[in-house]
C-alpha cells in the first residue's frame, strides 16, 4: 500500500511534511484533518492518543507520529535525495540541527499563544500574561533562527530539504498571532519567499486551503478519516 500522511488544516505544521512527500516523488496519499473539529475525540485519539497531527500509516500499515519521526522515515527513503543528503556529510549535520531546532524550540515557543487563543474559558488575565510571555519567546527564538540563516538560496544549501519544510509549516504562525515586527527578520522573510516558490511547497498550500493544485502525480489522492481509522486504529 502507498503510505498515508494525515494532515491538519487550518495553518497545521504538516504543510510542511506535504511539500515534502511531494518533492521526493514517490507514491502517497493524504487524509485532511479539521484540527478544530475532527481531532479533539475519541475517535481519532485511536489514531494518535496524544490528538494532533501529522501522522503517517506507513507502507506496511504502521502508526507513525510526530513531525521528527516522519521526518526521518522519509529522508530513509529518499534515495535521489531529493530533500535531503548522504548520511554522516556535513550537509546531513546541519540539515539534522537546524530541523532539531525549528521543532524543539522553535516550535515551542509559540505554545502559550495558541493556549491563550484556544482557551475553553477565557480568561483575560490569564491570556494577556500567556500572549506577553509567547511573544518575548517567539522573538527570542527569531532571534536566533536569524543568526543561523546563511547567504544559502535555502536553510542548507541552494535546494529545499528537510530542514526547510520543517520551518515553512510553523514560520507563518508569527503573522497568525501577530508576534512579531517581520521586517526585523529580513534573513528570515526572503528565506521564506523562496520556500513558498518552491513548486512542493506551492502545492502543499494549495492541499492545505481545500484546492485541488496539480502536482508531481505522485499523490494518489485523499483518504477519508473515517476510513483511516476504521483501517489502523488500535
Amino acid at each position: 500500500m502507498e503510505p498515508i500522511l494525515l494532515y491538519g488544516f487550518p495553518a497545521g505544521s504538516s504543510m510542511g511534511l506535504v511539500a515534502a512527500f511531494e518533492r521526493v516523488g514517490q507514491p502517497y496519499r493524504l487524509c485532511r484533518v479539521d484540527m478544530l473539529a475532527e481531532m479533539k475525540n475519541d475517535a481519532y485519539a485511536r489514531i494518535n492518543g496524544r490528538q494532533e497531527t501529522p501522522v503517517l500509516i506507513t507502507d506496511e500499515g504502521k502508526v507513525l507520529t510526530e513531525t521528527m519521526a516522519i521526518a526521518a522515515w522519509l529522508e530513509a527513503r529518499d534515495s535521489k535525495r531529493r530533500i535531503s543528503f548522504e548520511q554522516r556529510t556535513p550537509e546531513a549535520d546541519r540539515m539534522h540541527q537546524l530541523m532539531a531546532f525549528v521543532n524543539t524550540g522553535f516550535t515551542a515557543a509559540f505554545s502559550p499563544l495558541w493556549v491563550a487563543l484556544e482557551m475553553a474559558s477565557p480568561d483575560p488575565v490569564l491570556q494577556a500574561t500567556l500572549r506577553d510571555f509567547g511573544r518575548k519567546a517567539v522573538t527570542e527564538r527569531h532571534d536566533r533562527l536569524e543568526a543561523m540563516i546563511t547567504d544559502t538560496d535555502f536553510l542548507v544549501g541552494d535546494r529545499l530539504t528537510l530542514a526547510d519544510t520543517t520551518l515553512i509549516g510553523v514560520a507563518r504562525w508569527a503573522e497568525y498571532h501577530e508576534a512579531i515586527d517581520g521586517a526585523a527578520y529580513p534573513k528570515l522573510a526572503a528565506l521564506r519567499r523562496r520556500i513558498e516558490a518552491d513548486p512542493a511547497v506551492r502545492y502543499a498550500l494549495g492541499v492545505e486551503d481545500g484546492e485541488r493544485p496539480v502536482g508531481s502525480g505522485a499523490c494518489l489522492g485523499h483518504v477519508p478519516l473515517a476510513e483511516v481509522i476504521e483501517g489502523f486504529a488500535a
